[in-house]
Order: C-alpha cells, then sequence, then structure tokens
C-alpha cells in the first residue's frame, strides 16, 4: 500500500457516499456506502474474506476517490451514473447491447401515429414495451391498423388543415383503414379517442377492447350495416389470434416483473418474465458480466442499471432471493416511476410459482452457457496445452502464429501472418506482406523473407518497448509458436532465417503438410500424426485454413487491381495518376463503364477530353 493510500484511508469519514477505485488515472471500480469509513477500509484489511476478483482489484488500486451525500438514496444514483459513465472493469456490467423494439405514440400531434422504434427518447412520447422481436412488434401493430382507421403516412399536420395542399384521401380510407385527417375531415379529439382505446390495448387491457368492438358489431348487425359488421367481426378476430399466443395463468394483481438470477461460473444469468393484468407477455434474459457466482450483488446492480433506463416500470417486482438495499431501490424506482413500487420476494402462493419459473429458465440458460464455455475452452486453452504436449514443449503456447504464400505463377506474390491467442483468432493482428527481394515462383525463398522482416522488426520493437517500461504490442508482442504451412523444405528455409535475425528468445516453430495432416519438427527426421479426433489437429487446421484464406484473398484482391489498371493502361491520354484517380473514385471496372462522361468529368485530375478518352474507350467495345 502506497503512502497516499495510508494517508486518505485515514481521513476517511463516517459519511453515506460513493468511492471509485483508480489505477494510472482511471476509474476501475465505482461503490456506495453508507459509511464510507468503514467500507472502503475493509477492501485493504486481510485479503482472506475476499473473492479472487476482489482481491485482484486490490492489487491494482493505486489511489481512490470519495464523494459524499446526505442519504444513502442519493448515493445509489451518484453509482449508477458514475458506472455508466466509466463503465468500470471490475464492476458488474449489465451486458446489453439488444436494441429491443418499441412501439411509440406521441400524443402531442393532432392525429398521433403509431410506431415501431428501436430506441427509448425523453421526447415526450409514450412508449410501450420493451418487445422481445420485431416480428412480436409488427404482428401487434397489424392487428392495431387492421382493428383501428390509423394514419400510417408522415405528413406533418401542425400548419393547419391538410398537407400541402393535397385534400383528396389516400386508398387506405377507401378500404376503411384510416380516417384520413389530411382531408380535414376528422376532429382532433376524434382521433384521440381511438388512440385512448389502443392505449387501453398496448397496456394489456384487452378484454375491454374487445368487448367494446363486440358490441360495435352486434349494434351494426342489428342496423343491417354488415359490412361493418363483418369488418368489426375480422378485427375481433385478429385481436383473439395476438392473445392466444400469451399464456395465461391465475395470478392476481396488476403488472409485475419476475427476476431471477443463476450463475454459470463466470457471468450471472439474469431472468425476467413481464406480467401484464395477470398474464405473461413474455420474457428475456441478460447477463451480468464479471460477476463470477457473486448472485445476490448482480442482483442488485441489475435492478439499478436496468430500470435506470427501462420505459416502463411495473408496480410490483418479485425477487427470487433477496438482495441488499430493497428499501432503498424502492424509493429510487417509486421516484421514478411516480408512485409507490413494491420489490417483495414472495414466499407462498402463485407468485412463488413465478419465481420458480424464473428461477429455472435462468438456471436452464446458465447450464447452457457453462457447457458451452468447457467447450470453448477445450477448443481454445485446451488445444493449445495438448498441442504443447504434443510437440514436446515445456510450456502452453499463447501466441501462435501461422504463414502462407500465394502468388501466380510467381507474381504478385503475398504471405499473410494470421495470429491466435489463447487458441483464439486475433484478427487485429493479422498482416499481409507483399514479397519484395524474390522473383519468381519460390515459395521457400518468400517465407524466408517475411520470417526475416517480421522477426526483425518484431524484435527491434521488443527492446523499444522493454525500454520504456511498457507491455509488448503488435510486432513487438513475438509468438511462442510458429506455424509454417509446408512440409520440412519451408520449415527449414523458415528456421535459417529466424535464426539469421539476433534475439533473446526464438519462439518454437514446426511445420504441418497439407496432404496428410503431418507435423515436421527442426532437427527431427519422422513427422508426427495427432489423431484426427484431437483438438490439438483442430486448432492447428483452423490456423493453417485461416493463413491460407488470408493470402489468397490479399492476392486475388491484388490481382483484380492489377487486371483493371492493365485495362486503363490501353487508354490514351490516361497516365498512373489517373489511372489511380479512376480506381479511388469508382469501385470497379464495371462502374467507370457504366459511368456517364458527366461523372467521369467529376474525378479529380480529369478534364473533358481525358473524360472522352476514357468514354469513347469502354463504349467503343
Amino acid at each position: 500500500m502506497n503512502n497516499t493510500l495510508e494517508f486518505k484511508l485515514s481521513q476517511l469519514p463516517e459519511s453515506p457516499g460513493v468511492y471509485q477505485m483508480k489505477r494510472g488515472g482511471e476509474v476501475i471500480y465505482v461503490g456506495k456506502a453508507v459509511n464510507l469509513k468503514n467500507r472502503v477500509r475493509q477492501y485493504f484489511h486481510s485479503s482472506k474474506d475476499h473473492t479472487p476478483k476482489v482481491q485482484a482489484m486490490v492489487s491494482n488500486i493505486e489511489d481512490f476517490d470519495i464523494i459524499l451525500c446526505d442519504t444513502e438514496l442519493e448515493a445509489l444514483i451518484l453509482e449508477c451514473n458514475l458506472i455508466k459513465k466509466y463503465r468500470p472493469y471490475y464492476n458488474i456490467l449489465l451486458k446489453d447491447d439488444k436494441q429491443y423494439p418499441y412501439i411509440r405514440i406521441d400524443m402531442r400531434q393532432d392525429y398521433p401515429r403509431v410506431e415501431l422504434v428501436r430506441r427509448v427518447e425523453k421526447d415526450g412520447a409514450k412508449y410501450f414495451g420493451p418487445y422481445i422481436g420485431a416480428t412480436v412488434v409488427r404482428d401487434v401493430l397489424e392487428v392495431l391498423h387492421n382493428s383501428f382507421p390509423l394514419r400510417t403516412c408522415k405528413h406533418d399536420f401542425s400548419f393547419g388543415r391538410g398537407v400541402g395542399g393535397r385534400h383528396r384521401p389516400c386508398i387506405r380510407h377507401q378500404m376503411g383503414l384510416c380516417l384520413a385527417p389530411c382531408t380535414g375531415n376528422v376532429l382532433p379529439g376524434q382521433y384521440v379517442q381511438m388512440l385512448e382505446e389502443i392505449i387501453a390495448f398496448l397496456n394489456g387491457k384487452h378484454e375491454d377492447v374487445v368487448e367494446k368492438l363486440r358490441g360495435q358489431m352486434m349494434e351494426a348487425s342489428k342496423n343491417m350495416e354488415f359490412e361493418r359488421a363483418a369488418m368489426l367481426r375480422d378485427r375481433i378476430v385478429a385481436m383473439e389470434q395476438v392473445l392466444q399466443k400469451q399464456k395465461a395463468i391465475a395470478v392476481s394483481g396488476g403488472d409485475q416483473d419476475v427476476v431471477a438470477v443463476a450463475s454459470d461460473g463466470v457471468d450471472v444469468v439474469v431472468e425476467v418474465i413481464y406480467m401484464r393484468e395477470g398474464k405473461i407477455l413474455g420474457s428475456d434474459n441478460f447477463i451480468m458480466q464479471r460477476a463470477e457466482a457473486q448472485e445476490e450483488e448482480s442482483l442488485e446492480m441489475f435492478l439499478l442499471q436496468y430500470y435506470d433506463t427501462a420505459s416502463y416500470i411495473p408496480k410490483e417486482i418479485l425477487l427470487g432471493e433477496p438482495c441488499e438495499g430493497l428499501e432503498v431501490l424502492e424509493k429510487l424506482l417509486s421516484e421514478k416511476k411516480g408512485s409507490r413500487v413494491h420489490i417483495t420476494v414472495p414466499k407462498r402462493g402463485d407468485k412463488v410459482r413465478l419465481v420458480e419459473m424464473a428461477r429455472k429458465n435462468a438456471g436452464d440458460i446458465a447450464s447452457k452457457r457453462r457447457e458451452q464455455f468447457i467447450k470453448q475452452k477445450a477448443r481454445t486453452v485446451g488445444a493449445c496445452k495438448e498441442l504443447g504436449e504434443a510437440l514436446g514443449l515445456p510450456f502452453v503456447p499463447r501466441r501462435i502464429e501461422g504463414y502462407d504464400i500465394s502468388n501466380t505463377q510467381g507474381t504478385l506474390s503475398v504471405a499473410s501472418m494470421v495470429v491466435a491467442i489463447d487458441g483464439q483468432p486475433a484478427r487485429s493482428q493479422y498482416r499481409h506482406y507483399r514479397i519484395k527481394t524474390v522473383v519468381g515462383a519460390n515459395d521457400f525463398a518468400s517465407m524466408a523473407e517475411v520470417i526475416s522482416r517480421r522477426f526483425t522488426r518484431g524484435e527491434r520493437e521488443r527492446l523499444e518497448a522493454q525500454k520504456k517500461g511498457v507491455a509488448p504490442d503488435g510486432f513487438a508482442d513475438l509468438p511462442d509458436l510458429v506455424l509454417i504451412d509446408g512440409g520440412p523444405e519451408q520449415l527449414r528455409f523458415a528456421q535459417d532465417a529466424i535464426h539469421d535475425v539476433p534475439m533473446e528468445k526464438y519462439p518454437a516453430m514446426f511445420g504441418l503438410a497439407k496432404r496428410l495432416e503431418e507435423i515436421y519438427l527442426p532437427g527431427r527426421e519422422d513427422p508426427i500424426r495427432l489423431d484426427e479426433h484431437s483438438e490439438a489437429l483442430r486448432l492447428i487446421q483452423r490456423i493453417r485454413d485461416e493463413a491460407h484464406r488470408f493470402a489468397i484473398t490479399h492476392h486475388r484482391g491484388l490481382r483484380g487491381k492489377r487486371s483493371v489498371a492493365s485495362r486503363l493502361e490501353e487508354i490514351p491520354g490516361i497516365g498512373a495518376t489517373r489511372r489511380r484517380a479512376l480506381l479511388t473514385h469508382f469501385p470497379n471496372v464495371e462502374a467507370i463503364k457504366a459511368a456517364t462522361l458527366e461523372e467521369l468529368m467529376e474525378v479529380k485530375g480529369m478534364n473533358r477530353p481525358a473524360a472522352e478518352a476514357v468514354y469513347a474507350f469502354f463504349h467503343a467495345q
């Protein structure tokens, strides 16, 4: 512990507030406390009771800041805002990158539309959702548009009657699907009255709306308005079909969210079941990242982060297990909703069945994720360990690089370098090389050139990073193991090339011959054959195939550009500068061919005679 930490710990007040743990000026953790003095000091006492995650965090703390608050509720709100702002590494974060669809109605307009949106804005409009998928929303919207004569156009009605002088209604009005407010014959009050029924439907009061439509149908039938009665009948059927998709459950009370959690050993899965008017409208699951097995803390952080941005907060939230600070959370959510919100952990009755359903779903998802982690680990880290043992390495290779050469009869020769870290592709570190010193189709010499260039630069940058006292990155991060696509000859050239580079430590290297998938090691005549079902073999096959794909894709791109450039060289008056300008301005030769004379003249450096020459060249053919 440094002197700064010791001094600050001795000066901590006994007050509610928020603390920010820092490393190198970066916030790595944000927490709240009823008593800052007691809470913050706990981190720096004996680490026996700390989880591995907390131990790792404490070892990285270089400084901390505190913000004093008057109440625990203020501290909770501030903690939530700071977590959203900094997204600290050691906080349990809600992974919610889904763009859930909502239904939006802007009641401030004279004739509001009912529309699907992907983001909730603080614009005064009413939002309904989130829905589990766009298909569900489209089904609901289709029912609404077929059941209520809503406008779907985007005309602006804010400047009086009509839109841009248009008074004739569109075909939707003729079909009975729109009241045609564009004609000015519909008062805003009439339209709003219809929208109130729609809002009631979206709020879960389906039976009221259906009964009202059924009454209108019977009335139309009595009056012998059979076409109107048939139209109302179809609307009722469409609504009932949507309602049949919802699972009814005998639970009394109003709107509820049912929340339960389960750990997969790395993250915590949160299952939410949405209850509206005693019916399950849907469910969803969320992932609390870096939570380990801290289910109680994860539940608290989920409630804080999820309902901070939720468009709707129900009257009651049912939890599968208790968590800290429920009273404060209740106050916070009640303030956001504008009415009382109850957070309870049911012990008996129908509500317990709902909680058990949520817990069962969370456990199922956690179990599947756990199995996926095990398989993923076997394919990645496990495969690296197995490969190291098969090659007789005294370590598990962390960074593996694969190399391949691609050319067409010795022209446009290129090489690829692909990288796998802990068995997973690190695509941001892939590199291409244009072969500079080798003439003709000589894959051996080309491989030697690439290996020499890569490790000469890598060792130089590693030494520079070492002098600066920073972690090696990019080319400075040298591999533990190098895969050469080819047999013993390719491997020998690569070995000779790397040993011509003065290095502190040379990586292990092997060749993989494609025909029999044989592994060749330096100084060993007999190849190694791995079991065809082994994860180690699958790993090196993936790296080899990725290196081949990366090389040949780059080579084809160069070949395509060379082909286009060759055609342009045939045009009189078009030199290298104008050829480059044309290839930059247009995506391909077909686009150049299809361009008009005016479009060709827009290219930088092109004048009218040059544009006419290009146009004439392609159109004469």
